[in-house]
């Protein structure tokens, strides 16, 4: 669905996007992460045609994103990270917008948002203005808005950032079966227990560079599945293993006046930190 081919973009003396290459493939969540500053901000944008590159080429369903900008436009949907809709205009109406901004004819798109404010349940809610509206019930008309014009393919930035877990989880609930329906998601997140709950590849920034890439269970297995985490003077020290029995061992011969000891189940955020010596979001 996406093929991006040694994408560089640079802002004065920070070179934001440094030779990124990567494909995303058809029918996949794809998430990516990275620290604040590693580039993924630039890389989105150069991928949904606000940015052009410096050099490199992004193709989107075999299709140029520099030179075909109007029709890649129409292959994907976004989900921006701040909300960009008019707050004076009720559920019905910004649907609507979006529709004849799209140069949608109306006998496609009327029956479309009936079926779309149904599916993120918002039927009963359209005639609502929109400011009125929950920040949940926002992000799923945000998404049934971004789905519209039909496309392949969904860029979501943050879609869960400030709400509630029971609201992220419906939201979760949402991505899942709109993926199950055949459209690609590319997801950015600072919640990792999102990716790994979600994706089923992620991609990890730093510095503008790829520098981890594989399904959670991949880059988990990379340092081991398996934790011990030990308190210390100067702050938790961490040491990953393959198995439950060596790390026990480990633990046995570890000297006695050793602050406390955890053994647990890694994480993809112990990767994430291992790679980047950041936590998420920092």
């Amino acid at each position: 669905m996406i093929e991006i081919e040694n994408l560089s973009k640079r802002y004065g003396d920070v070179q934001a996007v440094d030779g990124l290459s990567l494909t995303i493939n058809s029918g996949e969540i794809f998430g990516f992460l990275g620290p604040n500053g590693a580039g993924k901000t630039t890389a989105i944008r150069i991928l949904t045609t606000l940015t052009k590159p410096d050099s490199g080429r992004v193709l989107i369903d075999a299709q140029d994103v520099a030179r075909r900008d109007a029709a890649v436009k129409q292959q994907f949907g976004v989900l921006q990270q701040h909300f960009s809709m008019d707050r004076e205009v009720n559920v019905f109406e910004t649907m609507v917008l979006h529709a004849r901004i799209f140069g949608l004819e109306k006998s496609d798109y009327l029956p479309r948002i009936d079926e779309l404010l149904e599916y993120v349940e918002l039927t009963d809610a359209r005639k609502r203005i929109v400011d009125d509206l929950s920040g949940g019930m926002k992000r799923r008309l945000q998404i049934a808005r971004a789905l519209l014009h039909v496309p392949n393919l969904l860029f979501l930035d943050e879609p869960t950032v400030g709400l509630d877990a029971q609201t992220r989880r419906r939201i979760w609930s949402l991505i899942r079966n709109l993926n199950a329906r055949g459209v690609t998601v590319f997801l950015t997140t600072h919640y990792i227990e999102e990716a790994e709950a979600l994706c089923h590849r992620v991609g990890i920034m730093d510095m503008g560079r790829l520098i981890g890439l594989g399904t959670p269970k991949e880059l988990r297995r990379k340092y081991g599945i398996v934790v011990v985490e030990t308190e210390t003077p100067t702050g938790p020290k961490y040491r990953y293993f393959q198995n439950r029995q060596t790390a026990r061992e480990y633990m046995h011969g570890l000297p006695q006046k050793s602050g406390s000891i955890t053994l647990r189940r890694s994480s993809l955020e112990d990767v994430f930190i291992e790679l980047t010596g950041h936590k998420v979001g920092e």
